[in-house]
């Protein structure tokens, strides 16, 4: 929906970041779902849940066309909850980064997706981090989705097919998982007709921990038509610890529908505890659009926990606890999702 200055006077903040602006657009998504979760040892819960398709979100975006193919650009995005209708505590939690681009590429500074994350959320068909499906279900030594203080630069679209872009993220003294210490990491991609590939290497100071953890990660994707099929390798360590987590996942167009499967597997090992634990998922789901914006869906999930993992199919409230060491976790739900 775009907004010219004199729509966005209510918004009083953005009035004098908007007044130069070419364009700025509100967009947002609102996803919500009745959902049942049955952990082994726990009782079975009925909930109210979100962020089953896509993230809820409430967002602004700004482009100022400088001339000469140079443009300035912002982008702010807030994670909201339509189930009770509050924000998070850092409202901007999900991106907040401004930049220029022109036919050199692009540089972007502030909080944005790290490049290992977008591998794994981009050949993935339940989008790696939302829903029952989410292949982070499984994950025991995930790096994170996003950092503050970035600073990235992302190649221009015209390479042919090539793509990639390069981050670093300064700590400025954080310990949580959005400010864990400096990270430096980089993404390099080709894509051409119905065939995508890209890798990402990526490495952070986990200063709360003292260590460094190295990422890497390696996905492709194929568009045959009849069905597109996805998948990804991710690789985690820390001195002594090692995870490797497999997913393979596929969208299957039925019409005005979809349906998305996926398979994931983590390895988890400790060289000095001579300890290693597996856990694996296995999700479907069906969505059906209303139209380019609404949409209805149902998805299912389980997980097989072996050794002492016990991961869930779902957190926070919509949890009744975590599933006994070894135990399996069970979830359906079904959902809105809007974008607007």
């Amino acid at each position: 929906m775009k907004k010219t200055l004199l729509g966005l006077v209510a918004l009083g903040g953005f009035v004098g970041g908007a007044s130069a602006q070419s364009s700025v657009t509100v967009f947002g998504t609102l996803d919500l779902s009745a959902k049942y979760v049955k952990n082994d040892g726990s009782a079975r819960r009925l909930s109210l849940s979100q962020d089953s398709l896509n993230g809820s979100q409430l967002g602004f975006r700004g482009i100022e066309d400088l001339g000469g193919g140079l443009k300035a650009r912002f982008l702010f995005e807030a994670g909201v909850n339509p189930d009770t209708g509050t924000t998070n505590a850092k409202f901007f939690n999900r991106r907040s980064n401004l930049g220029l681009s022109g036919a050199l590429g692009e540089l972007r500074l502030g909080r944005d997706y790290t490049p290992n994350f977008l591998v794994q959320t981009l050949f993935d068909a339940f989008g790696a981090t939302t829903g029952m499906g989410s292949s982070l279900n499984v994950a025991q030594l995930y790096g994170g989705t996003r950092l503050d203080n970035s600073i990235g630069y992302i190649l221009p679209s015209n390479l042919g097919g090539v793509y990639g872009q390069a981050m670093v993220a300064a700590s400025e003294g954080g310990t949580t998982a959005d400010r864990g210490g400096r990270y430096i990491g980089g993404r390099i991609g080709y894509a051409a007709g119905a065939f995508d590939v890209a890798a990402a290497v990526g490495s952070q100071r986990l200063d709360a921990l003292g260590v460094t953890q190295k990422t890497y990660d390696l996905g492709a994707s194929y568009d045959f038509g009849i069905a597109k099929l996805l998948g990804y390798i991710d690789r985690d360590t820390r001195p002594s610890l090692k995870e490797t987590r497999l997913n393979v996942s596929a969208i299957v167009p039925l019409g005005s529908g979809e349906v998305h499967v996926g398979y994931e597997r983590s390895r988890f090992s400790n060289d000095l505890a001579a300890f290693a634990n597996t856990v694996s998922q296995g999700s479907l789901a069906y969505v059906y659009n209303l139209s380019k914006r609404t949409a209805i869906y149902g998805q299912g999930s389980r997980i097989n926990n072996k050794g002492t993992s016990a991961f869930s199919v779902s957190g926070g409230t919509s949890s009744p606890g975590g599933p006994t060491p070894g135990g399996n976790s069970t979830g359906f739900e079904l959902g809105i999702r809007h974008f607007f």
